[in-house]
């Protein structure tokens, strides 16, 4: 396949079948389905080949496709895979490819839901392939206007109404945006002055020593504006609200990769062009990761609707992730990779069941349930699977990110990584509840009639299943590649600076 846009390819493939899809006739509602199915096993494929021939040996980026767009500006379509970008790609596609078969009940204008969505995962997929920063923008801006569309058109939430969680969401991301894209336009004039002319070529800025104090002030705009995404205490509010509102497609997309574009880029574009700004800001970030860890498991252990349990805990472990990265080694940040990867998968396959329960029985109330189990073996399962994983308990996707964090953010930050370990009994307490109370005990007789996952329904269990148990029981498969990104930046760092890091060690 040499010489062959492969990464384009992946790109283009759910954009080809959006438009299939809006050329097929409105009653051909199956037909729609299976070219999104088709599409996104496509880009699937596409990926795991690439995580398959990815040169280990080597490193770097990889893939590499380079087309000037707009030479005045120094901006081009710059296409590339490292290790930390490959396991980010092959993530989402896994997740959409089961959110299509998720999504296999939406019966209310079907054509728009699919192509909306197919779109949705390009401008994700693309956020993780680019090397330029203003193509970064572009695809970011081109995940915000279907996500709100999505939700606003096809969620549902009894708390809030859905145009409130689409257009909180929104607000939130655009503001966010904002500050990313003041913080862009400094890196891309700066760069004009070190070079003579301006570039928003990566691996171009990456080679420029910018001045300390511009690092700290770009660096403090990028991470509250990736922080936001990443939904990093106190910016989240946006983020449970955008789960409950949204279908069950979004949501498994939202938790599983949408929030990671807030971690990886905090890497790619944050610590790597800006390692000075990383140390100087790393401790704030260590506080606010806290925050995450701690405060968001205390509300998880208040509410009954699982979307909110489900959402409120990806909050709770994106402070993992943010104290990995504020510890700035390679260790801690192979970790938040890891992590990043690990609860992408646990908390889409959370959602794909909590989706399936509530199209069948209407209610989201963990004490409306009891006994599923014996009613339905496998959805049981899935929601095990799930609940086990996020207590990253040993053999599971989850553990191995945890554990690589905590080992290296212990050298940095003693007590807060203390605090992080204690994040773990409160997920146990909140996560072991409520899966005690959907599942287990007698059958209550209104639920009776509920019929077990089957056909279509069983793909995203068997997908995102194998994929937290392979990551489990074979984690070398993902570190190995993910060990050559994290390493490359890593070395970029070189000695700290200002101190900043060992405010709170």
């Amino acid at each position: 396949m040499s010489g062959w846009p492969i990464l384009t390819t992946i790109l283009l493939a759910p954009v080809a079948g959006a438009i299939l899809i809006m050329l097929v006739p409105r009653e051909k509602e199956e037909l729609a389905k299976t070219i999104a199915a088709t599409t996104t096993l496509v880009s699937m494929a596409l990926s795991l080949w690439v995580w398959g021939t990815y040169d280990r040996s080597t490193g770097g980026f990889q893939f590499v496709e380079h087309v000037p767009w707009i030479p005045d500006l120094g901006v081009s379509y710059s296409l590339g895979v490292d290790g930390i970008s490959v396991p980010m790609l092959v993530l989402t596609t896994l997740i959409g490819f089961s959110a299509v078969f998720a999504s296999w009940r939406v019966a209310h204008r079907v054509k728009e839901f699919f192509s909306l969505f197919l779109l949705l995962l390009t401008g994700v997929m693309g956020t993780f392939v680019t090397t330029d920063l203003f193509i970064f923008f572009l695809f970011y801006e081109v995940v915000v206007i279907p996500i709100y569309l999505l939700i606003i058109m096809y969620g549902s939430s009894k708390r809030v109404t859905k145009e409130y969680a689409g257009m909180k969401l929104t607000i939130y991301l655009l503001v966010g945006s904002a500050f990313l894209l003041v913080g862009m336009i400094s890196l891309f004039v700066k760069s004009g002055e070190i070079l003579g002319y301006p570039s928003m070529d990566v691996l171009t800025l990456a080679a420029l020593d910018f001045p300390v104090g511009f690092q700290v002030f770009v660096f403090a705009l990028m991470a509250f504006g990736f922080g936001t995404l990443l939904s990093m205490f106190p910016f989240h509010a946006w983020s449970p609200d955008g789960y409950a509102g949204a279908p069950t497609a979004v949501s498994m997309v939202h938790a599983g990769v949408l929030k990671k574009i807030g971690g990886y880029a905090l890497i790619r574009f944050g610590i790597w062009l800006l390692p000075q700004g990383a140390a100087y800001v790393a401790p704030l970030i260590a506080v606010l990761a806290i925050g995450n860890v701690v405060y968001a498991a205390f509300i998880c252990l208040a509410q009954k609707d699982l979307k909110y349990i489900v959402g409120y805990s990806s909050v709770s472990h994106m402070g993992y992730v943010l104290l990995g990265l504020a510890a700035l080694n390679l260790v801690s940040v192979n970790g938040a990779v890891m992590m990043m990867f690990g609860h992408g998968v646990m908390a889409a396959l959370f959602f794909a069941m909590v989706g399936n329960l509530y199209d069948k029985s209407h209610t989201r109330n963990v004490d409306d349930f009891g006994g599923l189990a014996h009613r339905m073996p496998r959805l049981a399962f899935g929601f095990m699977l799930a609940g086990l994983a996020s207590l990253g308990l040993p053999g599971l996707v989850n553990f191995i990110g945890e554990f690589t964090i905590f080992v290296g953010s212990f050298g940095v930050y003693r007590v807060f990584t203390v605090l992080a370990v204690s994040g773990i009994i409160l997920t146990a307490l909140y996560v072991l509840r409520a899966l005690g109370n959907i599942l287990f005990g007698p059958l209550r007789e209104e639920w009776s009639h509920l019929e077990d996952l089957k056909g279509v329904e069983m793909v995203p269990l068997v997908v995102l299943g194998a994929a937290i148990i392979v990551g489990g029981l074979a984690p070398f498969s993902l570190m190995d590649i993910i060990n050559l990104g994290v390493g490359d930046i890593v070395a970029h760092i070189g000695p700290l600076q200002l101190g900043g890091i060992g405010w709170f060690r």
